[in-house]
């Protein structure tokens, strides 16, 4: 067996959901040697929209239009959640990076800088969110607009249902309709996949056929609301030439995970992260993590066995929680993957989870995670920082329960570039 090859770098990102490529961002954007390694992150399940912060407190689902006040009351009223550690200017200064960053590689988002909007989804409800694809920011025009619109869903693809949105929203939008239609060279299939027609309309000549099965159901309609498939990569071109074929605007709503600008957001941050000079191991796990004598990290990596050892001045976690492989839970207790570090978590199984699914409360293993200091560092079991130079950042730090706050790309995004700096003011 080939003996284990070494790296040297500044810090190792252990994670490649929208945290561990964030913070791999905003370390090379310093000037640090990044390696990051990780799986497919959990990048591939998000709807591709970018939530800063919209429902609190949770058990009053109070829905806020205003984020940044959303946060000055959540810091005020939960001084544990991971947005107290960070200025609100921070967390501003982090979403212009990378957003900026995104436009960068051709991947554009859109949004009202103090407001939230309102989104469209696949089942006719309207989603509140901060930064939205350009794919579908057509559609949060119309939605305000109420103008008349077609939805359009396709024979075989679960989870989107074009009658339902109309039948949910046509008491305040009568100008709203819906049809099904089958998707080009489909009709032999019971079931189809966003992925593989958004890989399809990347050709002209499928872009073509969908055009002629669309184009005659327009009718009154001003602009066309589809699944989010319109091209896997070169949205832009796709929407152009199919807008030119229709004759009308065109906008995606957001499908059921794994999506399709989930895996936008993953290929863009891929490719935009090696021109960064960013060394990028996928689908590959951290077996091992030990400290060496002069304080450095030797982390041993592989998929099965190890293949490379990362010597690194620092690390920052950023393995998500169950999904991600960060946390896992067995009968009796949660704990962390790769450092054993301490979770904070309720003290019995049985405190979990409420008994209603729903309960308003939301569950207490929700706020599971590891609890951090003002620098992001994870906390041993005296309270003090388990390592110098190891940070964490993202879904796996405790007291926040970001699906039910609609917060899930802030938190990445903020605490990871709390994460980068805290380790660039200890290394100065």
């Amino acid at each position: 067996m080939n003996e284990p090859k070494r790296i040297d770098c500044d810090i190792c990102v252990i994670g490649s959901g929208l945290a561990g490529m964030a913070a791999a961002l905003f370390a090379a954007a310093r000037g640090l040697c990044v390696t990051q390694i990780g799986h497919t992150g959990e990048i591939i399940f998000a709807s591709g929209l970018l939530d800063l912060l919209s429902v609190h407190p949770v058990v009053e689902k109070r829905t806020w239009n205003h984020p940044w006040a959303a946060i000055d009351a959540l810091v005020k009223d939960k001084p544990h959640h991971p947005y107290a550690r960070l200025k609100k200017e921070d967390i501003k200064i982090a979403f212009d990076e990378t957003l900026s960053f995104l436009r960068e590689t051709g991947l554009n988002y859109y949004r009202n800088i103090d407001q939230n909007t309102g989104v469209l989804t696949s089942m006719g409800t309207v989603k509140s969110t901060y930064a939205v694809p350009h794919t579908m920011w057509q559609g949060v025009q119309v939605l305000n607009e109420k103008s008349a619109c077609l939805i359009v869903d396709i024979r075989g693809l679960k989870g989107f249902s074009a009658r339902q949105i109309v039948a949910a929203l046509n008491t305040d939008w009568p100008g709203l309709r819906s049809v099904r239609i089958s998707f080009p060279d489909s009709d032999h299939l019971n079931e189809v996949y966003t992925e593989h027609m958004a890989n399809a309309l990347l050709l002209p000549q499928n872009r073509e056929k969908l055009a002629r099965v669309i184009q005659p159901l327009v009718k009154q309609s001003k602009i066309i609301g589809l699944p989010a498939i319109l091209g896997l990569y070169r949205t832009h071109e796709v929407i152009a030439h199919l807008e030119e074929l229709i004759g009308v605007p065109l906008f995606e709503i957001p499908t059921i995970p794994p999506s399709v600008p989930g895996l936008r957001l993953k290929e863009a941050f891929e490719r935009g992260l090696r021109s960064k000079g960013v060394q990028y191991f996928s689908l590959t796990n951290a077996l091992k993590v030990r400290q060496s004598a002069d304080d450095c990290f030797e982390t041993q990596i592989g998929r099965d066995n190890v293949e490379h050892i990362v010597d690194s001045r620092g690390v920052i976690l950023a393995s998500g929680r169950f999904i991600g492989g960060g946390l896992f839970a067995d009968r009796t207790h949660i704990r962390e993957t790769i450092f054993n570090l301490p979770v904070y978590q309720p003290d019995s199984r049985n405190d979990w989870h409420h008994r209603d699914f729903l309960d308003a409360r939301g569950h207490s293993v929700n706020q599971a995670g590891l609890e951090i200091d003002d620098t992001f560092r994870p906390l041993n079991d005296s309270g003090k920082p388990a390592f110098e130079t190891l940070f964490a950042a993202g879904s796996i730090l405790a007291h926040n329960d970001w699906k039910r706050m609609k917060c899930g790309a802030g938190l990445a995004i903020a605490t990871a570039f709390g994460a980068v700096n805290s380790f660039m003011h200890i290394n100065k």
